[in-house]
């Protein structure tokens, strides 16, 4: 495939350089220690279901260190250095250009020794996502996109072919994941009755593979409670520029400093809403 050359706050030799960044970094820090951790290097952060490893840390060292070097006045938000310093996080809507890096997402996963987890990095300019890349380390497979100029795969061997989310289809007979273990009461109760309504639903602990399958064809829908920008400002542009639609579960359009709100993924408006009625049970527009 030919991809563009961007004119905008950020380029898709750019990119292919932040790919680049987090495939070295993945490679040193993740790779090095999948399914070699103790427990000494696994730790809780809010819960059971919140871990981090020395390799996250390792991995989100490495990239912040990289991407500051390709941008030096650039601001890096990690998903790790946000807990230690929250305040980190009120720069993202008012920075000239900041990264938002998630160093292992599916964190679980990897500390478990299921090879489902993945290295996410979103490019915000001005509170605009206007970059981004996933990186499945495993396969080394990436998915990169550009606002405004589409999304594309990136193959081990560099071959590239070009992004599109599966086309539309009824409520009914989309597959998908709803994550709906995050959902506050009384949304979970009901998501949870209304899934068996669609067609087929899984869960990979994992929002960058669900999102690499997404813009990829392979599903129709995702749905999230929690928006952490590190989760899914990687995911919203790869998936909006392979031709999806995303919002809010109220209808409001999703901005990178929201925290809450959820997320609900589907290949068109039209299909959005079909899937918001059966899922969580709206029936205004």
């Amino acid at each position: 495939m030919t991809v563009p050359v961007s004119a905008g706050p950020v380029s898709v030799g750019q990119m292919r350089e932040v790919l680049g960044i987090m495939r070295l970094a993945a490679a040193r820090q993740v790779m090095s220690r999948f399914r070699q951790l103790d427990s000494a290097s696994i730790r809780c952060k809010t819960s059971k279901l919140d871990v981090v490893t020395e390799a996250d840390e390792a991995a989100e060292r490495d990239i912040t260190e990289a991407l500051l070097r390709l941008s030096p006045k650039a601001v890096v938000i990690g998903e790790e250095a946000v807990s230690a310093r929250p305040a980190l996080l009120d720069s993202l809507g008012e920075a000239e250009l900041a990264y938002v890096v998630d160093p292992i997402d599916g964190t679980a996963n990897y500390a478990a020794g299921v090879p489902l987890f993945g290295v996410m990095v979103a490019v915000v300019a001005r509170g605009e996502v206007v970059g981004a890349a996933i990186l499945d380390p495993v396969c080394d497979v990436a998915a990169l996109a550009v606002r405004g100029e589409g999304a594309w795969l990136v193959g081990p061997d560099g071959a590239e072919r070009t992004l599109a989310c599966a086309p539309p289809a009824p409520a009914e007979e989309m597959c998908g994941n709803a994550s709906w273990r995050y959902l506050p009461l009384p949304i979970r109760d009901t998501v949870a009755r209304n899934l068996p309504r669609v067609m087929g639903s899984w869960d990979f602990r994992c929002a960058a593979h669900e999102y690499l399958m997404l813009a990829d064809g392979k599903c129709h829908f995702l749905l999230f409670n929690r928006t952490l920008p590190w989760d899914h400002l990687a995911g919203w542009l790869i998936h909006r520029e392979a031709g999806g639609y995303c919002a809010h579960f109220d209808g409001s359009p999703y901005r990178p400093t929201d925290l809450a709100g959820g997320l609900l993924y589907a290949p068109d408006r039209a299909s959005w809403l079909d899937l918001r009625r059966l899922l969580l049970e709206y029936d205004r527009d």
